[in-house]
């Protein structure tokens, strides 16, 4: 039987250890989806680290959909934390599945104290949240945080991993793998979701996500979205504004202000559905809210309106995705609600959007036929 060691002891301080003696391995995923996407280059590097091993993803309901189709983890673990009970509960879960290493991608104290109440014998993370006496091995916080893209915060976990084993890392020069598969059923169910709702055969699809869940002053004003809309109808394609149920009312203020009525979706689909969805459309445009980080993984041209936000840090990181950005004096401010004139988004006007937008599902298009 495999030595298990008491909570508390890392095997780190007793002796070298070897990729060999990782067999089955836990990472605790992020919470929001738009964080979850930005951990995908990190996964992959783990894959590659750890060719052999068991990777099991831990993830909260939602988000998890994110990772349907994905061929760097075995198996997804939905954690619905509930109270403390559950946390008890994912901790026997832990336990009885035997996990060699934990690697927590979540800051929370309570990620740390799950792994360290399942007696996962290494269990690895960033020194945060007070947590540290519960890690086997603390990370520091990178000073270049707030410089550097986030996903470089997750892959530069996996680096340190990978210095743990093999006494180097080589992530570093390689560069970020962002792909993410979506099967050719789901793409197929997603037409035909579609079609029901009245997608016209043949004409280009345009999705808008004009809601963003944890802040206000990141959403784009809805009459500019129902100008965008507008334009993209009379150019004859179909529009589709996707979100979650809880962006169901700027949708709604988005369509009736359109003159010609895009399809609402929004509140309708679950993540895995929306993703399908979005790995069919021509272009999707969006505010920097999850939506825009799945376009980028899944290869759809996406567009995305940047305010308040720091797009160094949190711009999706993939060749297929721009931005759109005036600068204003006051941003970016990272605030969730504009405490003056909404300025930095104010000055992006609808035909700028269009415009930009059009020509990205042109080139799209161009690099297909070629």
């Amino acid at each position: 039987m495999k030595r298990r060691h008491p909570a508390g002891k890392s095997p780190l301080r007793e002796s070298k250890i070897s990729s060999d003696q990782i067999k089955r391995l836990v990472v605790r995923g992020t919470n929001w989806v738009g964080d979850a996407v930005m951990t995908v280059p990190a996964l992959r590097e783990l894959r590659r680290v750890l060719p052999d091993a068991h990777i099991t993803l831990v993830s909260r309901p939602g988000t998890a959909d994110i990772f349907v189709d994905a061929d760097f983890i075995d198996e997804v673990l939905v954690y619905d934390r509930t109270g403390l009970g559950s946390t008890w509960s994912q901790a026997r879960e832990w336990r009885r599945r035997r996990f060699d290493l934990a690697l927590l991608f979540q800051n929370a104290f309570e990620a740390a104290a799950i792994a360290f109440l399942a007696s996962v014998p290494l269990r690895i993370g960033y020194d945060a949240d007070c947590r540290g006496m519960l890690l086997t091995k603390t990370i520091p916080l990178p000073a270049w945080r707030n410089e550097r893209h986030e996903i470089f915060y997750y892959v530069n976990l996996v680096a340190e991993l990978e210095r743990l084993l093999c006494g180097a890392a080589t992530i570093e020069s390689n560069e970020p793998q962002f792909l993410l598969a979506v099967s050719a059923e789901r793409q197929r169910h997603a037409r035909e979701f579609l079609r029901e709702h009245g997608l016209r055969p043949g004409a280009p699809l345009v999705l808008l996500c004009p809601g963003s869940i944890n802040s206000r002053a990141k959403r784009w004003p809805a009459e500019r979205y129902a100008s965008v809309a507008d334009n993209f109808a009379e150019a004859g394609a179909t529009v589709v504004l996707i979100g979650s149920p809880a962006e169901m009312k700027v949708s709604n203020q988005v369509s009736q202000q359109a003159r010609n009525q895009p399809i609402v979706l929004t509140g309708k689909t679950s993540v895995a559905e929306a993703t399908a969805i979005i790995s069919v459309a021509d272009v999707l445009i969006t505010n920097d809210t999850g939506p825009a980080h799945i376009g980028s993984v899944v290869g759809t041209p996406t567009l995305v309106i940047f305010g308040p936000t720091n797009p160094l840090t949190t711009r999706p990181f993939a060749p297929n995705a721009e931005i759109i950005r005036q600068k204003a004096d006051c941003a970016p401010c990272m605030l969730r609600d504009c405490p003056i004139d909404h300025r930095c988004m104010m000055a992006i006007s609808p035909e700028e959007v269009f415009a930009q937008a059009n020509a990205m599902m042109s080139r799209c298009r161009a690099e297909v036929t070629a």
